[in-house]
């Protein structure tokens, strides 16, 4: 009995090593060639330029050590067709007129009159055309942008208009924030030619930085479609939403689905802090604790405080089932650029559509 009980330890150890293996286990790298193969057979068909878009989109992905899988490939090419249909720079209709009212809002905010700020835009500029007449021809963000980083420096009035001022937000082919990619610019790969927002423009910069908005980050979410609602609204908005819904179910106090918990540098709380401060008791939290976990809202630690799990439980014991752990931001888009009504759940969704469209082609 002693022999028979020793071999089943000695194989249920054995069996138990297997399987803590198998567990531990990752499929090797792929070689840079096979990605670079797969990108070209995922990209729409009228793409120009597949190699150079391969190159660019792998070369993000290997400097950030973000797994090239077939799910995130087909999330970048889906993002960056929505938002350039392959395009490093997109044209924009309309972009003259666009920037000139902008110039106009700025200076009457500033109090300055307008036969003035039309004399300043009838100087010349570093290529011999007029402030004015470059205006008028832009047709890409990167043109408008580089004419306002002229104006700003050799325009009288200037640098009183738009010193550190520049009304372009986004650019390159993913449309990717340029304050968000100049956060994240100290482990950018390449040469910078003249400033990072110049380099969001290029092809390469634009990909690598708007890969980093849209994959660079942990999430719990179990769909694709709320990373592109987060790469719209900002990382976590769909959490936080969903995490919004669950304090308006369990207050029944009505709340924006923005995704946006507290009023980052001030100290008033917003809606949202207000209404779970309502719950303080049921929660057997203070509000300085509160307030200390709704600014975990920025990153996935959230997910395990407090006030996250206690939140929906009692969301959830007042509606007798479970809500989700995500949703779409109820946010609509505000851009000189956008001249319908759109919302980050359209966006969210048309990007999905792409998204599958995409895991077609490759057979998923």
């Amino acid at each position: 009995m002693q022999v028979n009980r020793l071999i089943m330890s000695i194989t249920a150890l054995l069996v138990l090593a297997g399987c803590g293996t198998q567990r531990t286990m990752e499929p090797p790298p792929r070689k840079p060639a096979e990605v670079k193969a797969e990108i070209m057979r995922l990209l729409p068909a009228k793409t120009p330029d597949r190699q150079g878009w391969a190159t660019d989109i792998y070369a993000a992905f290997a400097a950030q050590n973000i797994p090239p899988t077939t799910q995130n490939l087909c999330s970048v090419l889906a993002v960056t067709e929505q938002e350039s249909t392959f395009q490093a720079d997109p044209p924009v209709p309309g972009l003259g007129k666009i920037a000139r009212d902008e110039i106009d809002r700025r200076a009457a905010k500033a109090h300055i009159p307008g036969l003035l700020v039309s004399g300043a835009l009838q100087v010349s500029s570093p290529n011999g055309k007029s402030y004015s007449d470059r205006l008028n021809a832009a047709r890409s963000e990167r043109e408008l942008s580089a004419i306002f980083d002229d104006f700003i420096g050799m325009v009288p009035m200037g640098r009183t208009l738009f010193d550190g001022f520049n009304p372009v937000h986004t650019g390159g082919p993913m449309q990717v924030s340029i304050d968000f990619a100049e956060q994240q610019a100290r482990h950018y790969p390449y040469p910078v030619n003249g400033s990072i927002r110049r380099e969001v423009f290029t092809r390469r910069g634009g990909l690598y930085f708007g890969i980093a908005h849209l994959l660079g980050y942990p999430v719990s979410y179990k769909q694709p479609l709320y990373r592109f609602a987060d790469f719209n609204a900002g990382w976590y908005a769909s959490r936080n939403a969903a995490f919004q819904n669950a304090v308006s179910r369990a207050t029944g106090i009505p709340l924006a689905l923005d995704g946006d918990l507290v009023r980052y540098g001030s100290i008033m709380p917003g809606a949202t802090e207000l209404a779970v401060r309502t719950l303080g008791k049921q929660l057997d939290m203070r509000n300085l604790t509160i307030r200390d976990q709704l600014e975990e809202g920025k990153g996935l630690e959230f997910e395990d405080t407090k006030l996250y799990r206690r939140v929906f439980a009692l969301a959830e014991q007042a509606e007798g089932r479970p809500l989700p752990r995500a949703v779409l931001p109820g946010i609509v888009l505000q851009s000189p650029k956008i001249t319908r009504k759109l919302t980050t759940a359209w966006f969210a969704k048309r990007v999905d559509e792409r998204y599958q469209r995409c895991m077609k082609r490759a057979g998923k």
